[in-house]
């Protein structure tokens, strides 16, 4: 069974995700590529050279590019994208004899994969609670309402997803949540 997982910016993906797989399965993790692909050197090489420009620590330029407007999240997500849902294949196919599969992808259904999960599972929050969240972490509130921005609001997500799980309160109430959707899907 493919289950996925999406959500807003900070909304408690990851979170979510680790307490649904914990003992029953792997976990893709699209954010985790990402974060894999920035730090390849042939990447930052490709990348440096497609949007004209240098400077020893990409990540940093590539943040400040996308809060100076000076690269759009559109192209840039057009040249990751189709290395990450590669990646993503790949995970399923080394993976397939497991009996249950995890993926986590913030933007599932904005890069129209909904077709490849049995389940999918919304995560949800105030976007107070995420913005929380998020520079509790060291998030920049620019680049959190541009992020935020290229995202699919939560209402519109939930068109696409068989399970809410509403990320509000506590930890220990998420965890409550969790369980519950648990015995109702696996």
């Amino acid at each position: 069974m493919k289950i996925g997982i999406t959500g807003s910016l900070s909304s408690g993906k990851s979170t979510v995700t680790q307490m649904l797989s914990k003992g029953l399965g792997p976990i893709f993790n699209a954010d985790i590529e990402v974060k894999k692909l920035y730090s390849s050197k042939l990447f930052q090489k490709k990348v440096s050279k497609k949007f004209n420009f240098k400077g020893k620590n990409f990540k940093k330029i590539i943040k400040a590019k996308i809060i100076n407007k000076q690269l759009s999240l559109k192209k840039l997500g057009k040249f990751v994208h189709p290395i990450v849902r590669k990646n993503m294949h790949h995970f399923a196919i080394k993976n397939s004899k497991k009996k249950y599969l995890f993926f986590e992808i913030p933007l599932l259904v904005e890069s129209k994969l909904m077709r490849y999960f049995d389940v999918i599972i919304l995560v949800s929050a105030s976007k107070s609670k995420r913005v929380a969240r998020f520079v509790k972490k060291g998030g920049n509130l620019s680049l959190f309402n541009i992020l935020d921005k290229h995202q699919l609001k939560p209402k519109e997500k939930r068109k696409y997803s068989d399970v809410l799980i509403v990320n509000n309160r506590s930890k220990k109430n998420l965890k409550i949540k969790v369980n519950n959707v648990k015995n109702k899907i696996l």
